[in-house]
């Protein structure tokens, strides 16, 4: 059975604002020093996905700057635009329909953009081994990420940890993104893995769980389908897809479906969720700093300073962030990353548009 990438690129990485801005969100940044985020994305699938077989799924806002930024790596007829914002459960439902309609049953790896991923070889072990898993057992396969700290800003899978086959677990159940205590307690029990949004499946499995648990969406979904291959396609699409129901794939499906299995991914992961999780993507230096760009630092610990544009200068800061670009500057405390969109609300919230 053929397998196809669905990446999905819609997002808009506020919490890597100022960076990340409206008309260039954080899956068209280039964090790691070495590619666009979505491009790396798509280079891992190398030796897994044919480059022919892999579509980019991003908002009708970014798709222009999605096919300038993919051109030479997919196709521009791969860039599937959303004329609005629906959620994930609207957007995998919609590659699904893609497809099914266009090229017959076949294996789906749906996967985040802006993943860190440190050993690309193990990774590409594992995506291999969910697409075998997903085409034997018509299951719903998920990849787990062993938590090494007890994050709030994950969802967890609890799995039973005794192995079926070679490679993979029952799930138990998925539990939202929880408080710290909740965190620990999951930490320590070593029953949960972190929920790393990269799922695979047969397009034919994912469409009936549509069908059984998200009836709604799942109509909306057949009415795009069937228009698709006629002249009317895009006009159905971009009257239907608006209406359909705001919900993420994990509380719509994977949290009350049946027949979830997961892979434990060992492969030196990150969601790079936002500018503390630079920790993971560069060294720190003697005195437990990570900078980009041009800086003279003076009795200054454990702190990230991003420079874009001009020289910036320390003295006596520990634990803070500070990201500088052209038209503005971020300073904030390193405990206190995940809170970045909060700036961009207040932002909305004051129109000052010109920053966003």
């Amino acid at each position: 059975m053929k397998t196809y990438g669905f990446i999905l690129a819609g997002g808009g990485g506020t919490r890597f604002w100022p960076l990340s801005r409206q008309d260039l969100p954080k899956q068209l940044l280039n964090l790691t020093g070495k590619d666009l985020m979505v491009n790396e994305t798509i280079d891992r699938l190398e030796g897994n996905i044919e480059k022919d077989d892999i579509f980019v799924v991003t908002n009708i806002s970014q798709a222009e700057l999605m096919i300038q930024a993919t051109d030479g790596r997919i196709r521009k007829e791969h860039v599937l635009a959303e004329p609005a914002a629906r959620n994930t459960a609207a957007c995998i439902g919609y590659a699904a329909t893609e497809i099914l309609q266009k090229y017959g049953d076949g294996i789906m790896c749906i996967l985040p953009s802006d993943h860190y991923i440190k050993d690309i070889a193990v990774y590409k072990r594992v995506i291999a081994d969910a697409i075998r898993v997903a085409e034997e057992t018509d299951a719903l396969v998920t990849i787990g990420i062993q938590p090494t700290y007890p994050a709030t800003g994950y969802g967890y899978i609890r799995y039973e940890k005794e192995k079926k086959a070679d490679c993979y677990y029952n799930v138990r159940h998925f539990v939202e993104k929880p408080n710290l205590r909740t965190a620990k307690e999951y930490l320590l029990s070593g029953d949960y893995l972190w929920n790393s949004g990269m799922f695979v499946w047969k397009a034919s499995v994912i469409m009936r769980c549509f069908e059984e648990l998200l009836p709604d969406i799942s109509i909306c979904l057949k009415k795009i389908g069937a228009a698709m291959n006629t002249e009317k396609e895009k006009e159905v699409i971009n009257e239907i897809y608006p209406v359909i129901p705001k919900i993420s794939i994990d509380y719509g499906i994977m949290e009350r479906a049946e027949n979830v299995l997961v892979l434990e991914g060992s492969f030196g992961w990150s969601d790079v969720g936002s500018w503390d999780a630079l920790e993971a993507l560069y060294d720190k230096d003697e005195h437990g700093n990570i900078t980009y760009g041009e800086q003279v630092h003076i009795d200054t610990h454990d702190c990230i300073i991003y420079a874009k544009n001009k020289l910036v200068t320390t003295i006596g800061l520990d634990n803070v962030i500070v990201v500088e670009t052209e038209d503005a500057v971020l300073v904030c405390d390193k405990n206190r990353a995940q809170e970045v969109k909060k700036v961009v609300e207040a932002l909305q919230d004051c129109n000052k548009r010109q920053y966003l």
